[in-house]
């Protein structure tokens, strides 16, 4: 049996281009599994469930090798369990040399091997650079001024009022936080912000 997987890491990714590569391959649509998740890890629910289904002789086909995983000690473990535990063929389409179902002599083995811990190497990697970039980006633009998270509230005017109010103990923070239709936690870190706290 033939399977293929699937996988982007957000919700915004457009799948279709591995889902045709795989057509094109002959895989039938019903065998077809995807995850829309990142590949720091094999917990997904559809990879999962392909992995149960894997059995001695089938064969598990991907577009690339990093949409099977992006860490690297995990593709390999996954990688070992499919075609050593399972006894299951591996293809990644975008790598011929890594196609588990040519070369099953001992110099086919070990170039499968290498390019494999070579590219895993070169997928997790990838991840931990973007992951510096993304830390880099949000560094500068905070040097520049960006602010990140939700922009405060603005206070409202009868706020003053109820600030003065609550400071000679004529109402309770609850009771002007109601007043001004927000948590009383608001009303005392607004208080606190402006030094009257």
């Amino acid at each position: 049996m033939e399977y293929g997987y699937v996988r982007v890491s957000t919700r915004e990714q457009n799948e279709r281009r591995q889902f045709v590569a795989l057509q094109e391959f002959g895989i039938e649509r019903k065998r077809i599994y995807m995850d829309k998740q990142s590949g720091k890890n094999f917990e997904r629910a559809q990879y999962r469930h392909l992995l149960q289904k894997l059995e001695c002789g089938d064969i598990l086909v991907v577009k690339s090798i990093d949409r099977l995983g992006r860490n690297y000690e995990e593709i390999l473990e996954q990688w070992r369990i499919i075609t050593k535990e399972k006894q299951a063929d591996i293809v990644v389409m975008d790598m011929p040399l890594l196609d588990t179902r040519r070369d099953k002599d001992l110099t086919g083995t070990l170039i499968a091997d290498i390019v494999l811990q070579l590219l895993s190497y070169v997928a997790q990697t990838e991840r931990e650079f973007i992951r510096q970039r993304q830390a880099e980006g949000i560094a500068a633009a905070r040097e520049q001024g960006v602010k990140f998270g939700r922009k405060p509230i603005e206070r409202p005017p009868a706020y003053f009022r109820l600030k003065e109010q609550w400071i000679q103990g004529k109402v309770s923070a609850r009771g002007a936080a109601r007043e001004l239709g927000i948590t009383h936690r608001t009303f005392l870190l607004w208080v606190r912000e402006n030094g009257d706290g």
